[in-house]
């Protein structure tokens, strides 16, 4: 057993050498390595986040963009529309007025025809009574 007893000693300084010169700068190598991929891995997750919201942020103009298009859009198809409604109108008026001209031109000339036809009935009539009664009366033309 005594001859064992350097072998032990050899073991323990061993033991303690590997603790001091591998294990603690490896531990500390390796919790650094970690530290680092840990802080890239929230640096990552974070510049994720940044271009989510950016994403959301630029929808959003976009959206609005968008509404501002319509909006323009719809407020020209208004005022398009008012102006073919008050050149419908407008023409409709000039229609109804030609109309009126017309039927008072018609009017007028219905009325002068009517004056013509009464003062050209006695006329009539009378050639008609000079032309018939010396028949009736038995006389020859």
């Amino acid at each position: 057993m005594i001859g064992a007893v350097p072998t032990v000693v050899l073991f323990i300084v061993l033991v303690l050498a590997y603790q001091f010169l591998v294990q603690g700068p490896l531990t500390a190598t390796l919790r650094e390595r970690r530290a680092r991929t840990e802080g890239a891995i929230d640096d990552a997750h974070r510049a994720i986040a940044q271009a989510e919201a950016r994403a959301a942020e630029y929808a959003a103009k976009l959206r609005l963009a968008r509404a501002e298009v319509y909006k323009v859009r719809e407020q020209r198809v208004k005022q398009g529309n008012a102006a073919r409604d008050a050149a419908l109108e407008a023409a409709r008026k000039a229609a109804a007025f030609n109309v009126t001209q017309a039927k008072a031109e018609l009017e007028a000339e219905a009325a002068q025809a009517r004056l013509a036809i009464e003062a050209s009935a006695e006329d009539l009539a009378n050639r008609v009574v000079r032309a018939v009664l010396p028949l009736a009366a038995g006389g020859s033309r």
